[in-house]
């Protein structure tokens, strides 16, 4: 089975994040296929306070999309001199209308989830978010080993440490220049492949970030190498201060109905990931996981972000459901 899974250089001027496209040429196409009088032409959608900015990776050269998102609270009078926490999603095309919509909706404006900036990882200009999020989210080269090169079908792999260079040393401090960011909460959430890269700065460069929403670990990858990496960290490290949430589907594991796992344990993996980091026993590492029913690997990742966010950004409160 093919296995595809998303200062020097200056912060490119923002413009407004679009969506979707011209999907109706004109009032006179509308018309022919029958669309009531009045039917103007299409325009791309463009998302209420929401920004991409073009930031050039250091070293590489590549350009990539940096997608910011405020909440409504970030221009209200009496705001100037508050700072918000930043919640850093990869995966942008995916992850970023959700986490915008759960701190929208589910936060209510701060009651229930605190209001934060939002910012979105976009593959790299021009490339495929396929081939992108497998080169830059993944912390080893899998076709290095000749027995399973041939279940990985993207150009490249192995490069999230590179990428974690980069949003340490370039798209966090060009956030913080730029927007009124606390520094001292920094929230990562990913997915799958995404969670990969959040285990990479986990294990290398823990306090880059405050919280970690780790959903769906892709920890099958390149025969467990995370759990390799994690025994690495161990022998240098004596202390690992972060706090860590992982979440996967009920289904994320064998069974017999359509949306469990064929082969694979996901779930199975993840506690065992988690058993072996808390043996560990460092001070300043908080960490648990949650299994959510009647989710798989693909409808997961909403209730996971609402559930995590909660956790990682309680509101003011108190907490309202209805």
């Amino acid at each position: 089975m093919k296995r595809r899974g998303l200062l020097g250089a200056a912060l490119g001027a923002a413009s407004a994040l679009p969506l979707g496209g011209a999907w109706a040429a004109d009032a006179g196409s509308a018309k022919a296929a029958g669309a009531p009088a009045g039917w103007g032409p299409g325009t791309p959608l463009t998302l209420e306070n929401s920004s991409v900015h073009l930031l050039t990776a250091q070293g590489s050269g590549r350009v990539y999309p940096v997608w910011v998102d405020l909440p409504r609270s970030y221009a209200e009078p009496g705001s100037a001199q508050r700072r918000y926490p930043v919640v850093l999603a990869p995966d942008a095309p995916w992850s970023f209308p959700y986490l915008r919509t759960v701190r929208n909706l589910v936060g209510r404006r701060g009651q229930n989830i605190e209001d934060f900036i939002l910012v979105g990882l976009a593959p790299e200009q021009g490339m495929s978010h396929v081939d992108a999020r497998a080169r830059d989210y993944t912390p080893t080269d899998p076709r290095s080993r000749p027995a399973t090169a041939h279940d990985y079908g993207s150009p490249r792999y192995g490069e999230a440490a590179a990428h974690q260079r980069f949003l340490a040393d370039q798209v966090l401090p060009a956030i913080a220049q730029n927007y009124r960011a606390d520094a001292k909460r920094q929230v990562f959430i990913g997915h799958s492949y995404g969670s990969l890269l959040g285990l990479q700065v986990l294990l290398s460069q823990p306090d880059l970030f405050s919280h970690y929403i780790l959903g769906s670990p892709s920890l099958w990858f390149d025969q467990r190498s995370a759990f390799e990496l994690e025994r690495a960290t161990a022998e240098r490290r004596k202390d690992l201060p972060a706090r860590v949430m992982m979440y996967a589907g009920g289904f994320e594991t064998p069974g017999k109905s359509p949306r469990h796992y064929k082969d694979g344990d996901l779930i199975g993996d993840m506690k065992r990931f988690e058993r072996q980091l808390a043996g560990r026993r460092y001070p300043s590492l908080s960490i648990a996981s949650r299994v959510v029913a009647d989710e798989d690997h693909y409808t997961v990742f909403p209730s996971l972000a609402a559930r995590g966010l909660t956790w990682a950004l309680p509101g003011s409160g108190p907490y309202l459901s209805g």
